[in-house]
């Protein structure tokens, strides 16, 4: 059952030789499938979950099989792509270079024009051929490998959930749904998982779907979400964590893509609309024993002792996470009451309201759904939260609250921080969560985040000068 479990750290392992062998052959078998490729986007994929990276003659792939050159500051970028130089990466190293190799399996057609354009996702090391430490798909990578080494094995899955919106601004200048492709309806009433909302956007939908089949996405078709041009795809559960997030963000490139394609807008934002439902990313996510079983339930269909260590170690952890899970101003704005955004660090059966919900499920998918990030947060980030929560929790004897029955808003519990300097400061004071995801990517982290705060905290905004102009 090991055997398909090779990722990053486990590839480096492996002689020059083979490592490039296996690329070249990734190469051919794709040029046979694909025989009319001229390009490749190489893609580095940031602190932000953007993609950096370059465009090169497909032609010219081969020779990144032993590695090609990006500065380490890529990793040290605010959300406008600048290098924040109080993160320590940039010029007081020199704005050095490192290596970035190949992920194996990611070499794909790009959405934008599957013909004739590839991409291939690359992975950054130190000079030494270590994995880089601040790269989240290694902060990442290392808390998978630690679970492992335990016999314990996480199944995840992820949901997505984003807005199509008009590449026009209404008379105000705000964004707005679109029209209805072929017809000047435009959707501005909330009508979730309804089924004319898919019929209406059925041209963008049916190529999503089809796009994610050529690029081996495994996802489900989209359901309309609460709000007016809103949907959602849910990717399959997988042993593979490292690919779950690899397929995450490939997934938001290319719906954008396809968005783009039909004279369209995509957005990930966390909250887009004032009036609208935020979107979240929703992580679901059970453990594996070494015997292939489900750890989180008991031989009587109860809770596990295992899985309430591991609820109390996310839940100790969340106020902290939430730098990591909104990771922007804007993000906090998806936090309000009675819109189904847990406020609090709390968990529960079958209920929507909380942090952590068990959701009704055989014994064999005895899960925890992790409903606290935004959209617009980085996969390999959540990802890496939930799991430094759950080695947190097996390795600290942490109470466990009472599962919440009712609203979880209006339950007694520990609030999460809703406002991003408030986030920002939970995440510096964690010395557990720095541990876990490492004392260097937690430093660049929140540096990069406080410059962007501080930024946007300098901006003057059309509400305030309504508000105060006159009246001050």
């Amino acid at each position: 059952m090991m055997t398909n479990l090779v990722e990053v750290e486990d590839f480096t392992r492996h002689s020059e030789e083979q490592r490039t062998s296996a690329f070249q052959h990734e190469i051919n078998t794709y040029l046979e499938r694909h025989p009319e490729t001229q390009y490749v986007d190489i893609l580095l994929n940031d602190l932000n979950g953007v993609f950096r990276g370059k465009r090169i003659p497909f032609a010219n792939l081969v020779k990144i099989e032993k590695g090609c050159y990006f500065p380490a500051s890529v990793f040290a970028m605010d959300i406008l792509g600048n290098t924040v130089e109080a993160a320590g990466l940039g010029q007081a190293l020199g704005e050095p270079d490192n290596i970035c190799v190949p992920v194996a399996g990611t070499l794909t057609p790009s959405a934008s024009d599957p013909e004739h354009l590839a991409q291939v996702l690359l992975t950054m090391r130190n000079q030494d051929g270590t994995p880089f430490d601040v790269e989240p798909r290694n902060v990442l990578n290392h808390l998978w490998q630690q679970l492992r080494n335990r016999d314990l094995f996480p199944v995840v899955a992820v949901e997505l959930e984003f807005y199509l919106v008009d590449k026009q601004r209404d008379a105000e200048g705000y964004i707005q749904p679109p029209c209805a492709p072929g017809s000047d309806e435009r959707h501005l009433q909330s009508q979730v998982y309804s089924v004319d909302n898919l019929d209406h956007f059925a041209a963008v939908l049916s190529d999503i779907d089809t796009l994610a089949q050529c690029q081996g996405i495994p996802a489900d078709g989209a359901l309309a979400e609460a709000s007016p041009g809103q949907f959602e795809i849910n990717l399959h559960h997988t042993r593979q964590v490292l690919t779950a997030c690899d397929h995450a963000v490939q997934l938001k490139r290319l719906v954008r893509q396809v968005a783009e394609n039909h004279q369209m807008n995509a957005t990930f934002m966390a909250k887009p609309y004032e009036e609208y439902a935020g979107s979240g990313m929703h992580v679901h996510i059970s453990m594996l024993d070494a015997a292939g079983h489900n750890a989180l339930i008991s031989d009587d269909g109860s809770d596990s002792p295992l899985l309430k260590r591991t609820l109390a170690g996310m839940i100790d952890l969340l106020p902290a996470s939430m730098a990591l899970l909104a990771p922007n101003v804007n993000a906090y704005r998806r936090f309000l009451p009675d819109v189904f955004v847990p406020l609090q660090a709390s968990w529960g059966h079958n209920n929507r309201t909380v942090a952590l919900r068990i959701p009704c499920a055989e014994s064999e998918n005895h899960r925890v759904e992790y409903r606290v990030a935004g959209a617009d947060a980085n996969p390999y980030l959540v990802m890496a939260a939930i799991l430094a929560g759950i080695l947190h929790g097996l390795d600290n004897a942490l109470p466990l609250p009472p599962a919440v029955q009712g609203n979880g808003n209006e339950a007694p519990g520990n609030p999460l921080p809703i406002r991003q300097s408030d986030a920002l400061y939970e995440f510096e004071r964690s010395e557990a969560l720095a541990r876990l995801l490492g004392e260097r990517f937690a430093f660049v982290w929140h540096r990069c985040k406080h410059h962007e705060l501080m930024l946007f905290e300098r901006l003057v905004t059309a509400t305030e000068i309504d508000w105060m102009l006159k009246n001050a």
